[in-house]
Parts: C-alpha cells; sequence; structure tokens
C-alpha cells in the first residue's frame, strides 16, 4: 500500500462502534495493573503473556480474555483501560466512539456495577472533553450467562440510566441463540435503551433474522455471513441495518482464513450499510486504522471506499442527525483537502 493511503486512512475522520473496552487490555497494561492489585497471572513475562494471545477459536479466545479481565478491580484500573484505548482513538482522528463493556464479567468476580462505570466513564468524559472523542456507552449481556444474570444486571443498570445508551449481546454465540434473550430485550426496549446484538459471526444468518425479530435490534455486530442468505441481504438493504464487521477479528478467530477472502467489499457491493471496527484489537493485532488498512491492501479498497465507511460509521451511530451531518462534512472537507496528496 503506498503510504498515502495509509497516511489517509489514518488521518480520517471515523467513528467506531464495535470495540469491547475490556478487549482493548494490552499486556503492559494487564501486567501492571496485576502488581498494582497483588494478583498472580499465569504468564511470567509480557512476552509470554503475547505469546498466549495466539488462541485457536472464539471460546479460546474468551478464556483468555476472561484471564486479563481478572486484573480490573478498582475504578482506577476501569480508568487506566478506557483511557489507554481513548488516547489510541484520539491519534487515529476517532470523533466519537461507542464502546462495550461487560459488567457480568467484573460482578462475578465481586466487583461492583458501580465501581467498573465510574472509572470507564470517567476516561470517556475526559477523552471528550481533552480530545472531542464523544461516546455512546453500550452494556453488553453475556449470552452464555444465565438469563436470570442479565436480568439482574439490567436492574441495576438503572441507577446509570442516563449514562448508558444502550445494551448489546456478546460472548460465545453458538449454542446461544438470540430468542434466548427476548424479554430482558423487550424489558430494555421499554427503559428505551437503543439495541444491539452479535450475530452471524459464529452464529447462522438466523441469528440475525432472529436479532431483529425477536430482540428488535438497531445494528448487527459483525453480520458477516448474512451472505449465504441472499433473502437475508436484501432485507439488510431494504432496512438499511449497520454491519458492524470486525476484519483483523474475523481472520483471528478464522471466521475467514485470509484478510484476501473477507467478504467486506461482497458486502459494500450488495449495497448494505458496512462499517469497520477493531472488536477486541489488543487480542486481535490492530486498531480501527490498522483494520482500514488491512481492508484496503487485501480487497484493494481506495480513498472513496474508505470514505464510505467512514460516512457508514457515523451514519450507523446514535448521535442526534445534526451531529451526524457535521461529521460527514468533516468527512468531505477531509477528502477534498487530501485529492491531491
Amino acid at each position: 500500500m503506498a503510504d498515502g493511503l495509509r497516511d489517509f486512512a489514518h488521518g480520517l475522520p471515523k467513528a467506531e462502534l464495535h470495540v469491547h473496552l475490556e478487549g482493548t487490555l494490552e499486556p503492559e497494561l494487564m501486567f501492571e495493573l496485576a502488581e498494582r492489585n497483588e494478583i498472580e497471572l499465569p504468564y511470567r513475562t509480557v512476552e509470554a503473556a503475547r505469546k498466549a494471545y495466539d488462541f485457536k477459536d472464539l471460546r479460546s479466545f474468551l478464556d483468555l480474555y476472561y484471564t486479563g479481565c481478572t486484573v480490573l478491580v478498582t475504578e482506577q484500573d476501569f480508568y487506566d483501560l478506557t483511557w489507554a484505548y481513548v488516547t489510541k482513538a484520539a491519534m487515529e482522528n476517532i470523533r466519537h466512539v461507542e464502546p462495550f463493556f461487560d459488567p457480568q464479567t467484573h460482578t462475578d468476580r465481586g466487583v461492583p456495577f458501580g465501581v467498573a462505570i465510574a472509572g470507564i466513564l470517567r476516561a470517556l468524559e475526559d477523552a471528550d472533553e481533552m480530545f472531542g472523542v464523544s461516546f455512546r456507552l453500550i452494556m453488553c449481556f453475556l449470552r452464555d450467562q444465565s438469563i436470570e444474570s442479565a436480568k439482574h444486571t439490567l436492574r441495576t443498570a438503572h441507577l446509570y440510566r442516563s449514562r448508558i445508551a444502550g445494551v448489546g449481546l456478546d460472548s460465545a454465540e453458538a449454542g446461544f441463540p438470540p430468542s434466548l434473550f427476548e424479554d430482558i430485550f423487550r424489558a430494555a426496549g421499554e427503559q428505551g435503551y437503543h439495541r444491539v446484538a452479535h450475530a452471524g459471526e459464529e452464529g447462522p444468518p438466523r441469528y440475525i433474522s432472529d436479532a431483529l425479530d425477536l430482540l428488535h435490534v438497531e445494528r448487527i455486530d459483525h453480520g458477516v455471513r448474512c451472505l449465504e442468505d441472499p433473502a437475508l441481504v436484501k432485507r439488510l438493504v431494504a432496512e438499511r441495518v449497520p454491519l458492524t464487521v470486525c476484519p483483523l477479528s474475523n481472520l483471528r478467530l478464522r471466521v475467514v482464513e485470509t484478510a484476501a477472502d473477507h467478504p467486506l467489499r461482497r458486502l459494500m457491493e450488495a449495497g448494505l450499510v458496512v462499517t469497520v471496527n477493531s472488536d477486541d484489537p489488543a487480542y486481535f493485532g490492530g486498531y480501527l486504522t490498522d483494520n482500514y488498512i488491512a481492508m484496503a491492501e487485501a480487497l484493494g479498497l481506495g480513498r472513496e471506499d474508505l470514505v464510505r465507511l467512514a460516512k457508514a460509521s457515523f451514519q450507523a451511530s446514535f448521535l442526534p442527525e445534526k451531529r451526524k451531518a457535521e461529521l460527514i462534512a468533516e468527512i468531505d472537507a477531509y477528502a477534498e483537502a487530501h485529492a491531491s496528496s
């Protein structure tokens, strides 16, 4: 890839709509927090931890992910985790983020919901004030935990209703269809939350349809397997349902064998609203711009394609329409200013 296109992707104004804050935990910070909290990790060194990041599938990744989460104990830990991510985001000219966090991962370990969200929100608010990176926080339910646990989490979240924009559904997809969470998503909708769900990554296209019909989600996280069902693709195009696609994640979790096999271009050519995101960047080898660049290199995407993806990231966000228009105008100005570079 020419350096010009790489630099263009880096400076392009964009949003990130699919990133798990717990998945931004770099090994260096993991060790720092482990030492702070006197927690013994199963790795002797940072290098050993990085080698452990060579997982085989979603389940083995999640086992590693949850091990890393054990170092998150205090409000300051969650602040440091989130701050490390948002400072990287600001450097990549990410103008808006809608990050996920998993309360059950922490409350199950005895870490209060309020401790986690206080640290996360403080860092996001500081980033908004210092860097102009706006945010909408999304709380996810773990689909491989009990419905009762999800209900308890939603009840607890009511204390922070004004600070949480939406709810999502994540963790191991296979064997945990959206139908299991129909009641909890109905309740969340009645309380005014936006709704999103992971579907069509590990699970079949039917999970995407069920997420739309049963959970009434506004976005599909991942969704790449929709291409296996032409009727579903037509529906997604007609209803303008955004997909928050995570290319490097798909590669590392073997949803695709090579970057050249990734369906991003086919999704775009089908007329879908597609956004590019990093998912769990500390584990998958790249943050948002790395995903843009990887796809540009592997699929031959040009500047016009990257601009389209960036615009879709704002269009698919939960920002007010006026703010979306302002940010899309920033993209147009940026593209015009770099037209000859």
